[in-house]
């Protein structure tokens, strides 16, 4: 992928390198926001088998027990350092490809859609920080929190993809930012609010996975049509791109997650889609280059 001529975004806030791996923030009990460790692993556990955020679990825990889950108000030299422009190689990356996000959806959405396109931030950190939803914690791995419209993401997940799961490549990695500006994308169309609302309605926690699936095949949809428009207009596709983007698909399916972890799937407890659904949505997105082609709710073939 020719990433390093597109443009740099400046809605990015780097605080990797801040004071206690959590953005200047204490993680009392070696927990977040004063949850212990314990807390944290269940409530990522709930996270995985209800599709439910796990900023938002996290948060509300907090909340519950009196913490404060609200983003750290940074003093104005801090807020100044992370506004700087990223030096290092994976920042740069980080902030190329959101700033190609942008350029391209603030086209497309309008001409496809009839809504205006407003920027997510891109929040890189290491180790923890604050985010809207709750304390964000490297465990949870990259996330779109939609109470401040943001997208987290500590830059050390691409070496856990290379080392743990053999996905490496410039655009797979690409793919996945791309994935969480589509849910900031989902959240612009007022599609989030729905779903979860109907998520809270759904009468079994199969039904919750089930909705929370097209969610996040809906994601990977965007992020082909991202592609796609990108690629006709940039040119920055190179041979085998498309496939490391179908690599990392099919290693973060739940089915290929799971029988990794446990030794077998176990469809309703799914929460991302199996690994051919999230490359066939990914797909779809990349074929048509057209945001009405992701409509995952309407598609009885998922």
């Amino acid at each position: 992928m020719r990433w390093e001529d597109l443009r740099s975004s400046s809605n990015v806030e780097d605080r990797r390198g801040e004071g206690g791996g959590g953005g200047g923030i204490g993680f009392p009990g070696g927990g977040a926001g004063g949850l212990g460790i314990g807390t944290i692993v269940v409530l990522l556990i709930i996270s995985y088998f209800t599709g439910i955020n796990p900023a938002i679990l996290i948060g509300g825990a907090e909340r519950m027990g009196g913490g404060n889950s609200r983003q750290e108000q940074a003093d104005p030299q801090t807020q100044a350092k992370r506004r700087q422009a990223p030096t290092d190689q994976s920042g740069q990356f980080a902030s190329k490809i959101l700033g190609n996000t942008e350029d391209v959806w603030s086209q497309i959405l309008p001409q496809q859609t009839g809504k205006q396109y407003t920027p997510t931030t891109l929040v890189l950190y290491t180790g923890g920080t604050r985010s809207g939803c709750g304390s964000a914690q490297a465990a949870m791995g990259p996330f779109y929190c939609p109470l401040d419209k943001k997208v987290y993401l500590d830059t050390n997940f691409f070496k856990e993809m290379a080392q743990k799961f053999g996905v490496k490549g410039d655009f797979a990695y690409a793919y996945v930012i791309a994935h969480e500006v589509g849910h900031h994308v989902q959240d612009v169309l007022g599609i989030l609010p729905k779903v979860q609302a109907r998520q809270q309605r759904a009468s079994s926690k199969a039904e919750a996975n089930a909705l929370s699936v097209r969610v996040e095949l809906m994601a990977d949809c965007l992020a082909g049509v991202w592609a796609k428009n990108s690629n006709d207009k940039y040119a920055e596709l190179e041979q085998g791109d498309v496939e490391e983007a179908l690599n990392a698909a099919a290693q973060i399916g739940d089915d290929a997650l799971q029988k990794r972890s446990q030794g077998y799937a176990v469809p309703d407890s799914f929460t991302h889609g199996s690994s051919a659904q999230r490359q066939r949505w990914f797909m779809a997105g990349y074929k048509s280059g057209q945001t009405k082609a992701c409509d995952t709710f309407r598609s009885a073939n998922n």
